[in-house]
């Protein structure tokens, strides 16, 4: 299975390996199917997971894991990028995809997902609430517009009536987590779950209006799959209990 477990996400996220395509060469002997997952990068743990319990009960296939942000996921499938399978952080990224023709089927939402702010362990800036984040000189980073979490991040805006002067904005939310994990940035917005993954390495502030700003992720096998079968046998492991057990674990709400 590609990637290979880390042992924290912070890891992941810090090394800028969560948003990476990760992809796995065919078997050499020509043996077998690969079996190929395009992700959210918050899917990270989770997916892992999944794919290892998936590979141990289907020995002949191996799954190979793509992570990054779900706009950048639909422009690489746009572009021809093989394919089975696709789970994106909003239903709008899924929207795109399905307007394009690109997948199968109706999609199904498995999770939901809120965001909260984080700052580094300690808060060295002092920030000590979300609106503290927009106190001039605080060395924010976001998700860009574009990506689920980017535009989260402007619907609690929004209803908290708190503007954030972002010094970045990254493709995905694990370069957010990554920058804050670092002490490249004083706070960031992340998923509940990124949070969570982090550990003790960040200090999480709530935010509020976060619960006006809920990101459901749907997942849908792809047109042009070249292992429909396997693609629908992975999805039914991801929504069905023992899926829906490992989202919880993560922090992930219910559909």
């Amino acid at each position: 299975m590609a990637p290979s477990r880390l042992p924290a996400t912070v890891l992941l996220g810090v090394l800028g390996l969560g948003a990476a395509g990760c992809g796995a060469a065919a078997p050499a002997d020509g043996a077998g199917t690969v079996l190929t997952v395009h992700a959210a990068a918050s899917l990270t743990d989770t997916f892992t997971v999944l794919a290892e319990q998936f590979e141990a009960e289907h020995p002949e296939v191996e799954v190979s894991l793509n992570f990054a942000g779900s706009s950048a996921l639909v422009q690489q499938l746009t572009a021809g990028a093989p394919a089975d399978v696709l789970a994106t952080a909003d239903e709008r990224s899924m929207a795109g995809a399905v307007d394009a023709g690109l997948v199968e089927g109706a999609p199904e939402v498995f999770a939901t997902n809120v965001l909260t702010a984080v700052v580094p362990a300690g808060d060295p800036a002092g920030i000590g609430s979300f609106r503290g984040m927009a106190e001039p000189g605080v060395q924010v980073v976001v998700c860009a517009p574009r990506v689920p979490c980017g535009a989260a991040t402007e619907r609690v805006e929004e209803a908290s009536g708190v503007r954030l002067s972002p010094v970045s904005e990254e493709g995905s939310v694990t370069d957010v987590l990554g920058k804050v994990v670092s002490g490249q940035a004083d706070a960031g917005l992340v998923y509940a779950t990124d949070a969570r993954s982090a550990g003790d390495a960040v200090e999480v502030l709530e935010v509020p209006e976060a619960a006006r700003a809920v990101n459901r992720y749907p997942a849908a096998v792809l047109a042009d799959a070249a292992e429909p079968a396997a693609a629908r046998q992975f999805l039914e492991l991801v929504t069905g209990e023992r899926g829906r057990e490992a989202l919880a674990a993560a922090g992930f709400g219910a559909p």
